[in-house]
């Protein structure tokens, strides 16, 4: 093998691919990325035999060929080189990679090619899959307003995975960690021709969201039959993830189908008051009071936000709110109000409630497709 590209462009390359090599393995190739040429193109691919990227990045291919490099070692050492043109020429007897870089040469032992595990392309991926096409910025969308919900305790393997929906031109997508639900639709560009529902670990949709930050083009959704496996393909980059067996809870059962309390209030000031309370809340673990006033004809409605500690005293902060329904007094994980909070794309913010005890319900006013639900907690008199 005999190529040579541009500094930039690999190191992009290997920051993409970087994050799915494997940390603990018995495996020392899995510590490796795998570097090849590909018609015109150089390409990067790395996997953990759950999660596994490949990327293509513009190359100048004088000999065909293949190798696998220790990850970090490449990395940092394409890090550290000049923005200039690397050319790199692999001894296939050794498997000795040499790198040439302005006034820099180095040299790195790397592992036969052949024992690099097998991945899935789009290619191989189409005959018999199911294809959706999704828009790139609704994907991204869908992904931040969704994984956070996901858990990260993995005694119930299904929880830390989310829910992904697809019937007719909608999809959705939800994740539940036993305290909350979050729940988003979005339109496809392109339907499959039948319906499909699977579960993806949240850690490979959290890496699809960072990979995907400058696609432009419509990113395809690729599930091939009897693989376990799900593909999304991009212009330069491709991610597999293994999906994750079976069934996830029926979460339509816990949203709340009517309220007895709605109240309307500003997300940023609401966001605010939550981050405040947090400092004393985190002390009696995140809890915080929600106190619902509605208006009258003289003054409008009110929410207030308090948090207590024993140790380090409390605080009470106060917004205008349009309240819909009779007041009323609740607690919540101010941590878990913090995060749905960032995560709503709207000026307003509807909370829906029906009772101390039950869960309540978190809308964006104004965006039909994002709704959350949160448990309540216990509220001491």
């Amino acid at each position: 093998m005999k190529v040579s590209c541009l500094q930039e462009n690999l190191a992009k390359g290997l920051s993409i691919v970087g994050r799915a090599v494997s940390a603990r393995t018995t495996l020392p190739v899995l510590n490796n990325v795998l570097i090849a040429t590909d018609k015109n193109r150089l390409k990067l691919a790395a996997t953990n035999l759950e999660l596994g990227i490949t990327c293509w990045i513009g190359a100048k291919i004088e000999e065909e060929g293949a190798t696998t490099l220790p990850a970090r070692t490449l990395t940092d050492l394409v890090n550290s080189l000049p923005p200039e043109r690397i050319e790199m020429t692999l001894n296939v007897r050794n498997q000795m990679l040499e790198l040439r870089c302005a006034r820099t040469e180095a040299r790195i032992k790397g592992i036969d090619a052949q024992e690099f595990p097998l991945m899935p392309s789009a290619e191989e991926a189409l005959p018999g899959a199911v294809t959706a096409l999704i828009r790139a910025e609704d994907l991204r969308e869908m992904i931040n307003q969704v994984v956070f919900a996901a858990a990260t305790d993995e005694s119930r393997p299904i929880l830390t995975g989310v829910h992904v929906d697809i019937q007719g031109e909608r999809i959705t997508m939800a994740a539940a960690d036993g305290f909350r639900l979050s729940v988003r639709h979005a339109s496809l560009v392109e339907p499959p021709q039948n319906p499909i529902a699977f579960v993806v670990p949240a850690r490979a949709l959290n890496e699809l969201a960072r990979i995907s930050a400058d696609e432009q083009n419509p990113v395809a959704i690729h599930i091939v039959p009897g693989r376990g496996q799900v593909l999304f393909h991009m212009t330069h980059v491709e991610l597999v993830s293994q999906l994750i067996e079976g069934n996830f809870p029926d979460y339509n059962r816990i949203i709340p189908k009517a309220y007895s309390t709605r109240l309307i209030t500003d997300t940023a000031q609401f966001r605010k008051a939550c981050k405040t309370a947090d400092i004393f809340a985190r002390e009696s673990a995140h809890t915080a009071r929600l106190s619902i006033v509605p208006g009258d004809e003289v003054s409008p409605g009110r929410l207030t936000v308090t948090a207590t500690s024993a140790e380090t005293g409390d605080n009470v902060g106060e917004l205008d709110a349009l309240v819909e329904g009779a007041g009323m007094d609740i607690a919540f994980n101010v941590r878990y109000l913090i995060d749905v909070l960032d995560r709503v794309d709207t000026n307003q913010v509807a909370l829906e409630l029906t009772t101390p005890s039950s869960p309540g319900v978190i809308r964006a006013v104004g965006n039909e497709n994002f709704l959350h639900v949160i448990m309540p907690m216990h509220l001491s008199r």
